[in-house]
């Protein structure tokens, strides 16, 4: 039997963004899960649109080159706290209520079942 080379499961996105598999799921993220000390079938739970096999690939990427992505992690980190820091510096807050109440159908309290 010949063993078959393989393709690693994470692509970058037009932002810079590790993406893992076919998905939009951040590969931070999965990163993030396995250091709490998730496995990657519960991963998978977390992020359904993951296959095991990419969240595997996923964690193995991370075990063999810890470094590296320990590098990346921490500019994500740096890239996401400055940018927190220039919306508060143009006064944008986000209220997260607020945005979630947006997402929310309407209701007609005035209807009343009977």
């Amino acid at each position: 039997m010949e063993i078959l080379e393989q393709k690693v499961p994470l692509r970058r996105d037009d932002d810079g963004a590790i993406r893992v598999g076919e998905t939009r799921v951040l590969f931070e993220l999965v990163v993030r899960q396995y250091r709490q000390g998730r496995t990657p079938e519960e991963i998978i739970r977390e992020f359904p649109t993951l296959t095991l096999a990419d969240a595997y690939g996923a964690v193995a990427y991370y075990l063999q080159h810890r470094d590296q992505v320990e590098t990346y992690l921490r500019k994500r980190r740096q890239e996401a706290h400055q940018l927190r820091n220039t919306l508060e510096e143009e006064g944008v807050a986000i209220d997260v209520q607020t945005l979630l109440a947006r997402n929310q159908p309407e209701r007609d309290d005035s209807a009343v079942d009977g």
